[in-house]
């Protein structure tokens, strides 16, 4: 019994050190691994600058090689004026749809659709849950960064160090937030697990830093 308590310790003092371990989706240095939807290399659009990732015409929605569950993701952006991007996660095919929760990245002051509620904002989990209002949001041209953490099915976005967006995707609120969205009738929509996505919404967008790291599951 002592042994096979040591050796699932091991297991698990493993499993931590793994999780604990961040991995650049983006370097500074090429798009190795992403892939579009169909599996093809990005489109021109995407281009790596002087160390920074610019998306500067057609590029395509961009998908990371792994699934993720459970996971830290850390990136550092800016937009154009009137700009209009986003990150999904959980990011998994329904009704030939790609599609995932989106931490949404926009000019709140300048876009239209941010125009729309605040549901659509910078930071927000988009459509379905609104960031809070005095996130702190740098303007427009300025670099920001931003962190999504998922564990055990409660999502968390932070803006510039500080959590501006929580919800637990068990709970009776999501399901009350998911009934008034887009995405109400979309069966399977945020499943726990899936890909990483840069979204392409036709605006130029840069990134200095793409990171992630698995996390444990919580006891």
């Amino acid at each position: 019994m002592k042994c096979a308590l040591l050796f699932f310790a091991s297991i698990m003092l493993s499993f931590a050190a793994y999780a604990n371990e961040w991995t650049a989706l983006f370097d500074g240095k090429s798009l190795d691994g992403w892939k579009t939807a169909k599996n093809e290399a990005p489109g021109k659009g995407w281009k790596v600058v002087d160390g920074v990732l610019h998306l500067d015409g057609y590029g395509g929605d961009i998908l990371a090689p792994e699934e993720y569950a459970d996971f830290e993701l850390v990136w550092t952006w800016k937009i154009s004026p009137r700009g209009n991007n986003g990150i999904k996660y959980w990011v998994t095919t329904i009704d030939k749809a790609i599609l995932g929760p989106e931490y949404q990245m926009i000019d709140d002051k300048g876009h239209p659709d941010a125009m729309i509620g605040k549901k659509r904002s910078t930071a927000c989990l988009y459509d379905i849950k609104a960031a809070d209002a005095d996130k702190p949001l740098n303007p427009v041209g300025e670099w920001n960064e931003s962190r999504i953490v998922t564990r055990n099915g409660t999502i968390e976005h932070y803006l510039n160090g500080k959590l501006v967006c929580k919800i637990d995707t068990k709970s009776d609120e999501w399901k009350t937030l998911i009934a008034a969205s887009k995405f109400r009738n979309r069966v399977g929509y945020a499943p726990g697990k899936g890909r990483i996505m840069l979204t392409d919404h036709g605006d130029k967008t840069w990134y200095k830093e793409i990171k992630i790291r698995r996390l444990a599951p919580e006891k």
